[in-house]
């Protein structure tokens, strides 16, 4: 398999571990967005996170919690982003399902969440929801 986190989990390329289980990696991003970017992913390569079980999102988001207290204990920042990029239109390069984590200083001149995307489409909430 030519994956490039299939490849750090089989040591094949190394890597700067954050937190590690039977389930899962956590290492520190190479290509670092802030101090502290941290990548988890589950050790069962699974391109998105729609392919994956019950049980794998369980001891995913249980590692990406772990790596979490790690980040906070050892860096102490004053908040944190948890991201997901879900296939490529949702900013996904890795076909590998994984997090994102992102430390998060005051004054730093990030945004949040909300900042990802804003169209100028108008959307009728409740015309949308009778399609759910």
């Amino acid at each position: 398999m030519d994956c490039l986190f299939c490849k750090i989990v089989n040591k094949e390329i190394p890597n700067f571990t954050v937190f590690e289980n039977d389930y899962v990696l956590a290492f520190l991003d190479i290509h670092p967005c802030c101090k502290g970017h941290t990548v988890v992913i589950p050790k069962k390569h699974l391109e998105n996170l729609l392919e994956m079980s019950n049980d794998e999102w369980r001891n995913t988001l249980d590692g990406v919690r772990e790596a979490m207290h790690k980040v906070q204990k050892v860096l102490n920042p004053d908040g944190m982003n948890i991201a997901i990029n879900e296939r490529p239109p949702g900013g996904q390069v890795v076909p590998h399902a994984h997090w994102h984590i992102f430390p998060r200083w005051d004054g730093d001149g990030g945004g949040n969440a909300h900042s990802i995307i804003r169209t100028n489409e108008k959307n009728d909430v409740n015309e949308l929801a009778k399609l759910f």
